[in-house]
């Protein structure tokens, strides 16, 4: 649904086009392909797609970055992008002092520090290890050392974001203070913030327009943009009382990027969204089909699978379409916190229940369950809080309950999972353990250790039961149990990735430290 809304959002920034009529024409596209090409269709497109994604990203970096004077002037620069008109007797139209940090402050930081270690690494671990989008993908790779490759290239481009996305949204606000208006209606960017001859030294930066001429006697104002907080004025420049901050990175593909290149990113950017739409399609109607519907009926046949899967399919797009003016109006605003902030309700029940069932061989099903639950219902009444009591404006007074004024959620994610984990364990402990038959190559313990058996012809398979036999192609059957595909690598190809993974923890560390 975020997806859907930041795709439709850059469509009526880009083009000037109706909220709704963006959203619908996105789903028609989306929806048809996916419907008509499955996972194939959306796998050949996400890797065509991701190139020129990457690339776009990159040269629009790049240009953002030459426009303020390089990385050195950002933090400066920031700091003095302020709105025109602001809500008097309040400070929240002013740039956070702490915005160039991760270490935040515990209590009054938007992101604390003790979230974004332990909270988001919760909803990390659910994402990359346990959400169908990810599996899916790792479990259509050909051998092990592709899995594994897989993944090392998306951490790869996982380091990216940060200064391809979220530094360029931070130059927007800088160079983008505003519009400019006349008679009422936006006639266009006021211009680049180009650093005067004094600006680069003094972080004032002057507002020019090369292009735009107004006519003779025409009036005009500079009506804030990317920063507004005025609910008059937000709601007049992108339609959302809370705030604009998600036009931010829209805003600087059109207005900073030349015509040719303006034409690439927006393609880039409809690409990346329609490839996470897909994917998210894609991914759910088949959790629909094989776990739900197929436990209901055991005898459906495929064209009844693949029916039931397109129903699913347009149902969720309708529910997109009905959740959008809720997307709106929440996480004040900026996509971001909502995307974090559902997920941090839904998500730590997932991963406590994941780490235990990997590491814990006690752990068994009624212990899972009753932890899920647990975690749904918790998760489900701080989601009902947050719908029922969205954040405040800017200038009203937070009058939300504790919960949800004093407890981050990013510090209720790691509360949750603890009290997951707890039910898991407990729920576990009453009921009889899982046979130790079942739990064969199922948990970090037990694990085999004997190599597979190789065939006359070189391959080799491990079959459900952990039993080894020499099978001609990967699939074949035994007492009806599908053969699992050859687990084996390379040494070289095995290095390669382990090599690779050591790299990307160090630079990790790196940045981390850098920004803290």
């Amino acid at each position: 649904m975020t997806d859907l809304y930041s795709g439709a959002l850059f469509v009526q920034v880009c083009l000037g086009w109706n909220l709704y009529l963006s959203t619908v024409l996105m789903l028609l596209v989306t929806g048809l392909y996916t419907i008509a090409g499955g996972l194939v269709a959306v796998i050949y497109t996400d890797a065509l797609q991701t190139l020129i994604m990457v690339l776009g990203a990159i040269v629009l970096a790049v240009k953002a970055f030459n426009a303020i004077g390089g990385y050195s002037n950002l933090e400066e620069a920031y700091l003095k992008a302020v709105p025109s008109k602001i809500v008097p007797n309040t400070t929240c139209h002013l740039p956070r002092a702490d915005a160039m940090h991760l270490f935040r402050d515990p209590i009054s930081g938007d992101l604390p520090w003790t979230g974004m270690t332990f909270g988001l690494s919760i909803m990390a671990t659910w994402y990359w290890c346990t959400d169908q989008v990810i599996v899916q993908r790792s479990l259509s790779a050909r051998s092990l050392s592709h899995a594994k490759a897989g993944s090392i290239l998306a951490s790869y481009l996982k380091m990216l974001p940060l200064f391809v996305i979220i530094m360029p949204g931070m130059i927007s606000r800088v160079l983008f203070p505003g519009l400019m208006m006349q008679q009422g209606v936006t006639l266009g960017s006021a211009g680049l913030c180009c650093p005067s001859s004094a600006g680069v030294h003094q972080g004032v930066f002057s507002v020019q327009h090369p292009d735009t001429a107004l006519p003779s006697g025409a009036s005009s104002s500079l009506t804030d943009a990317v920063a507004c907080v005025d609910p008059e004025e937000c709601t007049r420049v992108c339609g959302a009382a809370v705030g604009c901050s998600n036009i931010a990175y829209p805003k600087l593909v059109v207005e900073l990027m030349p015509s040719g290149l303006r034409g690439l990113m927006i393609a880039v950017m409809m690409a990346a969204l329609m490839s996470s739409l897909t994917s998210i399609f894609n991914s759910s109607s088949t959790l629909f089909t094989m776990d739900i519907w197929r436990r209901m009926r055991p005898g459906a046949s495929e064209r009844e699978l693949l029916m039931v899967g397109r129903v699913v399919t347009v149902l969720l797009v309708a529910l997109s379409v009905v959740w959008i003016p809720i997307l709106q109006s929440s996480g004040g605003g900026q996509l971001y916190i909502y995307i974090q902030a559902v997920t941090s309700y839904l998500a730590p029940p997932v991963t406590a229940v994941f780490i235990l069932a990997v590491f814990w061989p006690r752990a068994n099903e009624q212990g899972a369950f009753w932890g899920l639950m647990a975690g749904l219902a918790l998760g489900l009444a701080r989601m009902g809080l947050e719908l029922a009591h969205p954040t405040p404006r800017c200038g009203v007074p937070d009058r939300r309950p504790w919960l949800l004024a004093d407890l981050h959620y990013l510090h209720f994610a790691a509360l949750l999972c603890a009290t997951a984990g707890a039910v898991v364990v407990g729920g576990s402990l009453m009921t009889p353990p899982p046979p130790s038959d079942r739990l064969r190559n199922h948990t970090w313990w037990s694990l085999s250790q004997e190599p597979p058996q190789h065939s006359m012809d070189g391959t080799s398979q491990r079959y459900l039961d952990g039993s080894c036999a020499a099978a001609p192609d990967s699939w074949q059957t035994t007492e009806g149990l599908p053969a699992l595909r050859d687990t084996t690598e390379s040494p070289f190809w095995t290095r390669v990735c382990s090599i690779n993974a050591i790299v990307l923890l160090c630079i990790n560390i790196f940045c981390y430290a850098y920004f803290a």
